[in-house]
């Protein structure tokens, strides 16, 4: 397998730092980047071809990752005009839809969608997969091999599903980021000194991850195991229950997931 990416920014780097961790050829591996810097920067800490425009060398690879920034990606594309064959593309550029890249590329149907999120930064990414018909197995398995270098993946056969993975996944870290913040502040306005809270908070929503990660058991089950009759994880599930919490989170997901489809709409206007 050559693989050619598009664009060299983070997530790029993440996935070819992934598969060069799991022993893939340097060698198979280019990368097309307008940025000088940037292509400074990915040779030096991973030692793969970069160049500045499609050559014939990346157009020949037999698979193309799409990595640079959604509202770029129309005018990214009209660089390899003509230029695509049979190559499997892999788009991980949020909010693009299937169709409007087809289009932008001249009909081309092997075309694979991914929503990955932002801890595929440090490889504990999990990324929702969607292909065209006319992806083979085979090549939804090489894609679902690339992207699994940064986490895990998860294929949905309706590609209007990725607007509720976007919702859960690619937009979830920030929730878990906020939830992080609000369980310091409490424990600080509680009487902790900052860094106090700070640390019992991280460390708790890491550790209860990690729990339900490595249990096996439903998150269900391990909360109702931490909850007492009478005692204080009872009392703070009260409020929850009664403030609407789960409600409120589900509108919140809701105005996430109908956010992403107005994007898909947007950026997909026009020839």
């Amino acid at each position: 397998m050559k693989i050619a990416f598009l664009g060299g920014g983070n997530m790029a780097g993440a996935l070819i730092g992934g598969l060069l961790a799991q022993h893939f050829d340097v060698a198979a591996i280019s990368v097309i980047e307008v940025n000088a810097s940037a292509r400074e920067r990915l040779a030096a800490q991973h030692g793969v071809r970069v160049i500045g425009a499609p050559d014939a060398a990346t157009l020949a690879s037999d698979t193309l990752v799409l990595a640079v920034k959604p509202q770029d990606m129309r005018a990214a594309l009209t660089s390899l005009a003509g230029g695509i064959a049979s190559q499997l593309v892999i788009s991980i550029a949020a909010g693009l839809r299937l169709a409007d890249l087809s289009r932008w590329l001249g009909g081309h149907r092997k075309l694979v969608r991914c929503m990955p999120n932002t801890p595929a930064l440090i490889g504990a990414g999990i990324s929702g997969l969607c292909a065209l018909p006319e992806v083979s197995t085979a090549e939804k398995q090489r894609a679902g091999r690339i992207l699994s270098a940064v986490g895990e993946v998860v294929w949905v056969d309706d590609e209007a599903l990725l607007d509720p993975v976007t919702a859960v996944s690619g937009s979830g870290p920030a929730y878990v980021f906020w939830f992080i913040e609000q369980l310091a502040e409490a424990g600080v306005r509680l009487g902790l000194p900052a860094e106090v809270a700070g640390k019992l908070a991280l460390q708790t929503v890491l550790g209860a991850a990690k729990l339900a990660a490595q249990s096996g058991e439903a998150p269900r089950t391990l909360r109702e195991r931490v909850t007492s009759k009478g005692g204080t994880t009872e009392a703070a599930l009260r409020v929850f229950a009664e403030e609407g919490l789960a409600e409120r989170l589900m509108r919140a997901l809701e105005a996430a997931s109908r956010r992403g489809a107005e994007l898909g709409e947007e950026m997909g206007k026009g020839d």
